[in-house]
């Protein structure tokens, strides 16, 4: 446990001293265009991610960290010649300006101002987009061709990242050790599992089917890894046949002694150079890909084999996300135990926060000293937000030396956190008033808690997609005319990625039905730039319910797996109805009876008056 967290911190630590050097952008910028020059291209992509296109990427693929700055977990740059700029999301908006040099990269909108409009500005016909095929899966690289076609440039894919040029002190790639998940965690064997995936594969006279996301190998083959900080990977490529035999493509240096007899003779493992090979070696056969996260590169080396390519979602994906009876229960016991976590730490904020000596970090560290002492913790399942006042208005904010501020008297603070532990997977917010808040925070906190509730006590038949019932957490706000830029629901692994797919619950159009064994978030909020931003959020499981009488169909609701006091400080009663009230004395009633055998003294007193009645 010590070793898995030196080996965590050590990665931190590579990315905030290495990567991290926004005021080495210039000159990074400067040598960039020289080798530019020297490719004889116009410009150049760097995304964020790496050729496993999973959510985090190792110190040494944060190529945009390195050259910007910027530190979300959505974006990309375009570098050219004589001017650049980097795309974000809503939730980076702020978060962008305070850490980018806008002098050297103009912040856009992806959406609102998007890269085609950029480049057709600012490129002229016949000009080289340089890209690197590794780092853009196939469905990007078709909207990249796409806007080159319309726009009259070229597309020019290079065999060296052109970053990894001039990035002189490029850290190696990570080789943490890779452990057995044992199945009294797992709940099913990674035999089990992959017969399951070689029954599809045969259904669909597919002969295999190529896995590039490291929480999907994770799941299929019980294991993980260290490889990136709050989230237990071990970085390959593996490939499922269709007689459920498997090839890893991993660096057996990283395995655990006992790692070859967990995985068995049904598992061949391979050094990651053998890859290509291997791709070429599929000459005829039918191959499945995720054209969502499959590098270019792979399809390219497929085609060349003249292989026979299905597109499809990865085949893994449903059922680790449909989690089995054991790994529902692994998450109600972290859950509570997290819960306890959180709560040591709201009773502390309540005596330290309104004297005037807690920052966001001191306030941050507090958290996970109450975490880590918890049975099954790992680390955290991301970097923690915590954000005092203004801060708490940047959606994704990370607190640093240079941006810290106090917790101050008649302010909001926002924290937004979570655990890896070896049976679950948490992730919670919760906003508190640090002294007495005023009337419009009262309000909007409110108007984010009743959207909240109606999610939270949702019932909806069989096939319900999650941007079907996202307008129920917005509604309040709506009605108010304010909004907020982000998803309401994001999947959530076990002892896995703390974001995963294919479900969700946003604005975005959405085809995947919300599934019994699904956990997914509920986290409605509201943001005032440049004063304080509102979040609630707690993590639910879909789960069957009793029918309305008449239904034709299965209804299904959700069950709530996070249990921490909601801040009473911050709520307008007379703003909610007589049954959102009883859902929320309902659910201090649940956060009580839970938490309460796990405090004592003081805290548990402050956890009484925490969840009184309303």
């Amino acid at each position: 446990m010590k070793e898995l967290e030196q080996i965590k911190e050590g990665l931190r630590k590579e990315i905030r001293s290495i990567v991290l050097n926004p005021l080495a952008s210039g000159e990074r910028l400067e040598k960039l265009r020289e080798v530019m020059a020297d490719q004889k291209v116009d410009g150049f992509i760097v995304p964020l991610n790496d050729e496993f296109h999973g959510e985090a990427a190792p110190a040494a693929a944060e190529r945009l960290k390195w050259l910007t700055g910027f530190t979300g977990s959505a974006g990309f740059a375009v570098v050219l010649k004589d001017t650049a700029a980097i795309f974000v999301d809503g939730r980076y908006t702020l978060q962008v300006r305070n850490e980018v040099d806008v002098t050297l990269f103009t912040p856009r909108h992806v959406s609102e101002e998007p890269m085609s409009d950029w480049l057709s500005d600012n490129m002229p016909v016949g000009a080289k987009l340089a890209v690197d095929p590794w780092l853009h899966t196939e469905g990007n690289m078709s909207s990249l061709k796409k806007i080159a076609a319309d726009i009259g440039i070229t597309l020019k894919p290079v065999s060296e990242n052109l970053i990894d040029k001039v990035w002189e002190d490029r850290p190696p790639s990570p080789l943490a050790l890779v452990q057995p998940q044992e199945e009294r965690f797992a709940g099913e064997s990674s035999a089990s599992k992959r017969n399951r995936i070689a029954a599809k594969l045969a259904d669909n006279d597919t002969d295999a089917i190529i896995h590039t996301l490291p929480d999907v190998i994770a799941w299929l083959l019980n294991i993980r890894g260290a490889d990136l900080p709050c989230t237990p990977f071990a970085l390959g490529f593996a490939i499922t046949h269709k007689d459920a035999t498997v090839d890893l493509f991993m660096e057996e240096r990283k395995f655990a002694a006992n790692l070859h007899e967990h995985l068995g003779n049904m598992v061949r493992v391979h050094a990651p150079a053998e890859f290509e090979s291997t791709l070429l070696s599929f000459k005829g056969k039918h191959v499945q890909i995720d054209p969502s996260v499959t590098s270019q590169y792979i399809v390219d080396q497929l085609t060349v084999a003249t292989a026979r390519i299905s597109r499809a979602e990865d085949l893994c994906l449903l059922p680790k996300a449909i989690k089995n009876t054991v790994e529902i229960e692994g998450s109600r016991r972290a859950h509570v135990r997290d819960g306890a976590a959180v709560a040591k730490f709201l009773h502390w904020l309540s005596i330290n926060g309104p004297t005037g000596n807690v920052d966001e970090l001191s306030a941050e560290a507090k958290l996970r000293a109450f975490r880590e002492v918890g049975e099954n913790f790992r680390d955290l399942s991301f970097n923690t937000i915590s954000g005092a006042g203004p801060n708490g208005a940047i959606v994704h904010y990370r607190a640093s030396e240079a941006s810290n501020r106090q917790l101050e008297t008649g302010s909001l603070y926002l924290v937004d956190s979570g655990a890896q532990y070896l049976d679950g997977t948490t992730d919670i917010t919760r906003t508190i008033a640090i002294g007495e808040p005023n009337a419009e925070m009262r309000k909007n906190f409110t108007l984010v808690l009743k959207g909240h509730i109606a999610l939270a006590r949702a019932v909806f038949p069989k096939g319900t997609t999650g941007s079907q019932l996202d307008t129920l957490a917005r509604a309040p706000l709506w009605a108010a005319g304010l909004d907020y830029d982000h998803g309401t629901g994001h999947g959530v692994g076990s002892y896995l990625s703390v974001h995963e797919g294919p479900q969700r619950i946003s604005k975005a159009p959405s085809t995947i039905a919300l599934a019994p064994g699904m956990i997914i978030s509920n986290e409605p909020g509201y943001y005032k730039t440049g004063a304080y931003g509102i979040r609630i959020e707690n993590l639910v499981t879909v789960r069957e319910v009793t029918p309305p009488e008449g239904a034709e169909r299965l209804t299904y609701g959700f069950e709530t797996l996070t249990f921490a006091p909601i801040d009473k400080a911050l709520i307008e009663k007379s703003l909610l109805t007589d049954s959102e009230i009883a859902w929320l004395n309902g659910y201090h009633y649940d956060v009580y009876e839970k938490l309460e055998p796990q405090l004592e003294g003081d805290a548990a007193q402050w956890l009484r008056r925490a969840t009184a009645p309303l």
